[in-house]
């Protein structure tokens, strides 16, 4: 199965550069590249609007938007679980 192109909006890339420790955004990195080959990981979950998913890597959330036509995933949000829902 050939693997989804990765695009990370400029707002996503800024969150992740904000997380407080580089180990934290080591993981988070390694998630998000690994959307690459499997869109829909277990523990993924599809929200309420649109084609938005979410997956999780430990505190934080990763929302991110799948176009199956054009095989690439767009991450939309990243964040702390008790801040990345709120608009």
């Amino acid at each position: 199965m050939a693997s989804y192109r990765l695009e990370i909006k400029r707002s996503g890339a800024r969150e992740i550069e904000t997380l407080p420790t580089k180990k934290e955004r080591r993981l988070v990195v390694d998630r998000i590249t690994g959307l690459a080959d499997e869109t829909r990981p277990p523990g993924s979950e599809k929200l309420a609007d649109d084609e938005r998913y979410r997956v999780r890597q430990g505190p934080y959330r990763i929302v991110y938007e799948i176009d199956d036509a054009a095989r690439v995933a767009s991450i939309i949000k990243v964040g702390h679980r008790r801040d990345v829902y709120r608009t």
